[in-house]
């Protein structure tokens, strides 16, 4: 079973909604900030229900005592049930897959609605009249592995027939990475600020390399005299931990604060929904200047390693002696 949210919640809310899945089964996977899996196979004998019952129950148990809807898929395996839970309407409902139904189900489903498919590969495969399913699904696994890169070519053709083999697996919530800064008087914005936001990601960047994580969202808080703040969170295309990625989405989130005249006493950027950068899968690239700022950012790392934070760095980090 996948369970959502419609909507990011508060992190006490959402272990709120974790100890009420834990109370359907003892094997629940936190995919914090709005989701979970739950395994319902022993869940099923125990309570005596089946799996829709069981969704309907956490359903009226959310609503009645966080009042929050849920919207829940329940399939054979994790893709199917996490594809499922998407295509609830809100605010919310239940959507039973059963392994017979799923490869018809699937079939007539846009390409991006499949679990697992990016942007960016759902982009690359429309490009080649793959817009649907039950088309990739059709295709050989040699085909899209030349299109989306070698095992995530693999595990797009094998999710598109409904494998899926991974089992879910008991986990507390990951740990967040943040970085912050604070101004030694107050600051209206301008380079200043661009300069002091760069500085974060590019910590932010080498934390999550050292720590061998990705994030998939970042947050962004303004803190501003008289103690105020701002705060908004966007979702990563797909999970990174590189400078540049970074850098794009953190400028979006402070062009979105529409900075005029408030007076900025710090920053803070955090790396939200940490993975595992040994599960992300790495897309082939054909962009030379990416890869050549890849190897270059591995390259500065080392050098950070042995010489000091800042030994080396963008140009905008580093004012110019007067």
């Amino acid at each position: 079973m996948h369970v959502r949210c419609p909507d990011r919640l508060p992190e006490e809310m959402y272990r709120q909604m974790l100890e009420q899945l834990a109370q359907l089964s003892p094997v629940v996977q936190a995919l914090p900030p709005s989701a979970a899996l739950v395994e319902l196979k022993g869940s099923v004998r125990y309570h005596g229900v089946g799996a829709h019952r069981l969704g309907e129950i956490l359903r009226v148990r959310t609503l009645s005592r966080l009042g929050s809807d849920v919207r829940v898929g329940i399939g054979p395996s994790i893709t199917v049930a996490a594809t499922a839970s998407a295509q609830v309407p809100e605010p919310g409902g239940v959507l039973d897959i059963s392994p017979e139904q799923v490869t018809a189900w699937l079939e007539p489903l846009p390409v991006e609605a499949l679990h697992g498919i990016g942007a960016r590969q759902a982009a690359t495969l429309r490009d080649y009249g793959i817009d649907r399913v039950g088309l990739l699904a059709a295709v050989t696994p040699a085909t899209v592995q030349r299109l989306l890169g070698g095992r995530a070519g693999r595990l797009a053709c094998d999710r598109a027939r409904g494998i899926d083999p991974r089992p879910v697996a008991p986990r507390a919530l990951p740990a967040s990475a943040s970085v912050r800064c604070t101004f030694s008087r107050h600051t209206l914005g301008g380079s200043e600020v661009r300069s002091a936001l760069l500085g974060l990601v590019v910590q932010l960047g080498q934390l999550l390399r050292r720590r061998g994580q990705a994030a998939q969202a970042l947050t962004l808080t303004l803190r501003f005299a008289g103690g105020t703040a701002w705060e908004r969170t966007r979702r990563l295309l797909a999970p990174c931990a590189h400078d540049d990625d970074l850098r794009v989405l953190a400028y979006r989130l402070m062009d979105a604060a529409a900075l005029q005249r408030g007076r900025l006493t710090g920053l803070a950027l955090r790396g939200e929904d940490l993975l595992d950068a040994g599960r992300v899968a790495e897309q082939i690239s054909l962009d030379a200047v990416r890869e050549t700022r890849l190897v270059a950012e591995n390259a500065m790392g080392r050098i950070r390693d042995r010489f000091g934070a800042r030994a080396v760095g963008p140009a905008a980090l580093y004012r110019r002696a007067s």
